[in-house]
């Protein structure tokens, strides 16, 4: 198991600038659960003077407990016993004790303490505005429930509202970060890791190095102690109170249905309650609005695409291999039926990796333009007159320019073919956009023509090896 820390050194970064200042500091970090907000806390206060507290989904009564105890723990350590009843006098304890010294306090999973009781962040606040703010102390709050964050503690009508110095929305790994928690993979392999976990760094950290790719996805997926095995259904539970009406949207997208109607046809939901669910679910970050890149403002053009690569790999393929699973055939299953269609399952994600990898190097010497915006064109082909996309499109709004491109992840070399496909669609965005250059992503290389001719026909190569 990869026990080191691994990544984040931009948000360590700027949590270390702000220790670096003798003035109260308020962080607010937030994130998808699995994500690594803990973590990154414990790897930010290591040799620093802290109080930790993690609430927990229970009771205010119990919560105030458990954080008296972290407090007196750090003040009163030869006193035994010594308990406090209510937030109020927590703070005036860390108030009073603290003096001038610096001190770091994290309330980690915040909304199961303030949810309980919406009084704790105006005393929270009182705390702030009264004494805090002349202290060295460095408040950071942590919750994994986005909405909750966004809604009651970023948004003006918190209490809490204008004292945050920072705060940090901390996102999955992208494709070249997940990386270095398999460093001696091969870049293919690489790139499946990343596309079964999503970026997520407790997935990745779960990957064996020493271990085969195929291994360690039998392990955390294909047995019954797996921990990716119960995972959907474990993360739905905590977040939502109709975990299985959820489960269900999420098979449907993972499935093929991208929008609203096919969803309420797939589920046999009623349109209103489809509606809800995804809103939430977008909440939450397991899925996420895809729109035309070049028709933003067009509502009736819309996707919904799983945004976690997790939930997409478990819902493609656990639910048919349940059975198996449980009779300990799970390795059996992921041989015949799961890895033969690895490649097909890698096609949307390998695309998403492209976008990133083209915004990633938009400003480089090798780019047409000045990409400041990458997305998906989809839509019909008016001559044609049938539905089509585009993979990756990249946008130099400020110019009118554009680039188009087009991924492949198969074991095939790509031909001259894609790429007349891929002339014949430029056509297809909006007129205010001209197109300077071609784009081609493959994980197996290009035909000899391609090689021979990309440059005349001003197109760019990109090998996987290459993204990595």
């Amino acid at each position: 198991m990869c026990k080191r820390f691994i990544g984040r050194e931009q948000e360590l970064k700027s949590l270390e600038e702000a220790y670096a200042k003798n003035s109260f500091q308020m962080c607010v970090l937030y994130g998808r659960r699995r994500v690594g907000k803990t973590a990154l806390i414990n790897e930010f206060i290591k040799n620093k003077e802290h109080i930790f507290f993690t609430a927990i989904k229970g009771s205010l009564g119990r919560n105030i407990e458990l954080l008296s105890e972290c407090v007196t723990e750090f003040f009163y350590p030869d006193v035994p016993g010594l308990m406090f009843t209510d937030f109020k006098a927590i703070l005036n304890t860390i108030t009073q004790r603290i003096g001038d010294k610096k001190l770091i306090f994290v309330i980690d999973e915040l909304p199961y303490l303030a949810g309980s009781d919406e009084s704790l962040l105006s005393l929270l606040q009182s705390e702030i505005d009264r004494n805090w703010l002349n202290k060295n102390i460095f408040l950071i709050l942590s919750g994994s429930s986005i909405s909750f964050m966004i809604d009651e503690v970023l948004s003006a009508k918190s209490p809490i509202y204008g004292r945050r110095t920072m705060q940090i929305d901390l996102k999955p790994f992208d494709y070249i970060k997940a990386a270095d928690f398999v460093p001696d993979y091969t870049p293919e392999e690489k790139a499946i890791c990343y596309g079964v976990t999503g970026g997520i760094a407790k997935y990745l950290s779960m990957f064996n190095p020493d271990k085969s790719l195929d291994d360690n996805i039998v392990d955390l997926y294909f047995t019954p102690s797996g921990f990716l095995y119960e995972e959907p259904h474990n993360l739905l539970v905590q977040e939502f109170r109709n975990a299985p009406v959820y489960g269900d949207v999420i098979s449907a997208i993972a499935n093929g249905a991208n929008k609203a109607v096919e969803i309420k046809d797939k589920t046999g939901l009623e349109a209103a309650s489809v509606h809800n669910v995804l809103s939430h679910l977008t909440e939450t970050r397991i899925i996420e609005r895809s729109l035309c890149i070049t028709e933003e403002s067009n509502k009736k053009k819309v996707q919904y695409i799983l945004s976690d690569g997790m939930f997409s790999f478990w819902y493609r393929f656990i639910p048919r291999a349940i059975p198996q699973i449980e009779i300990d055939n799970g390795k059996k299953y992921y041989q015949s039926f799961v890895k033969p269609k690895m490649h097909e399952y890698m096609g949307s994600i390998f695309e998403t990796m492209c976008r990133y990898y083209l915004l990633l190097n938009s400003f480089s010497d090798l780019s047409p333009c000045m990409i400041t915006e990458v997305g998906k064109w989809f839509g019909t082909d008016p001559q044609k007159r049938e539905q089509t996309d585009i993979d990756v499109v990249g946008l130099d709004k400020e110019e009118g320019k554009a680039v188009i491109g087009e991924c492949k992840f198969k074991n095939e070399t790509m031909d001259k073919s894609v790429l007349d496909v891929l002339i014949s669609r430029d056509g297809l965005l909006d007129k205010k956009y001209s197109v300077v250059s071609y784009y081609l992503f493959s994980l197996s290389g290009f035909s000899d023509w391609l090689v021979k001719n990309a440059e005349e026909m001003n197109t760019k190569l990109i090998s996987l090896n290459e993204m990595y």
